[in-house]
């Protein structure tokens, strides 16, 4: 079983959420509900739970303040929240746990269903991520990675470029790693700062700060830092090149 405790200031939300868990995790015990960040302390330090459904927008002490009370966090946190469309990116960028209000009962199932297979992803590493890229005005530093056997942390400046396959993404980092990710090259487009990032191709996606040079013949294309030649769409050259000031 997991055990979990569930903190929002609107005791609605937290009936609501409840009814789901009831009826669609059934694996799930609820352990504790909370009022308040406050509430939620204590409520965590008494039961010590697997679990936190964290709403982020209370009173005197918002979820974020909340779980920076903590010096180590040992539970999984799902962020319940009606955030806008900037924090739900940033959560992305940090690969951590959310739900969208109101909570669709698939979501939940989904959420819970990853919390299985992450339960040995360190916590802190993702929400310190989190933290600094909301604080960072929508221009990510750092991002997660989830790979089959967990997660890997890095510099959005040391991706070199993105490469679709299907539904699947190949990631090449500046340091030479290379990583095959079960995300669409669309979520890593709309994930990566746009202004170091450019969608080249529907193939790919490059860092511009890693293009070496620019090669004329067999239509234009790009070479990379690491020699790897990327042709240039013939619908994306105009937009292309606006990027560059020309000499």
């Amino acid at each position: 079983m997991i055990h979990a405790i569930l903190i929002d200031d609107e005791p609605k939300c937290i009936e609501t959420l409840s009814i789901l868990i009831r009826m669609h995790c059934p694996e799930i015990v609820v352990d504790a509900t909370c009022n308040s960040g406050e509430q939620g302390i204590q409520a965590i330090q008494k039961h010590n739970p697997d679990v936190v459904f964290l709403d982020i927008e209370m009173p005197r002490m918002n979820g974020f303040d909340m779980l920076e009370k903590f010096d180590k966090v040992n539970f999984h946190v799902v962020f319940t929240t009606a955030y806008n469309q900037f924090a739900i990116k940033a959560f992305k960028y940090s690969a951590l746990n959310y739900l969208l209000k109101p909570i669709d009962p698939d979501d939940l199932k989904a959420t819970v269903a990853r919390i299985k297979e992450l339960k040995d992803v360190p916590f802190k590493e993702q929400f310190d991520i989190l933290m600094q890229n909301i604080r960072s005005q929508n221009r990510p530093h750092r991002i997660a990675l989830s790979t089959g056997d967990g997660m890997i942390f890095v510099n959005t400046k040391d991706v070199m470029y993105c490469q679709s396959e299907s539904n699947y993404t190949h990631v090449r980092l500046s340091t030479g790693e290379k990583y095959l990710l079960a995300k669409s090259l669309k979520e890593f487009e709309d994930s990566l700062p746009q202004e170091s990032f450019f969608r080249i191709h529907n193939s790919y996606l490059v860092n511009l700060n890693e293009i070496k040079r620019f090669v004329r013949g067999d239509g234009g294309y790009v070479v990379m830092n690491d020699d790897t030649q990327i042709t240039i769409a013939r619908a994306r050259r105009e937009e292309f090149f606006s990027l560059f000031d020309k000499f």
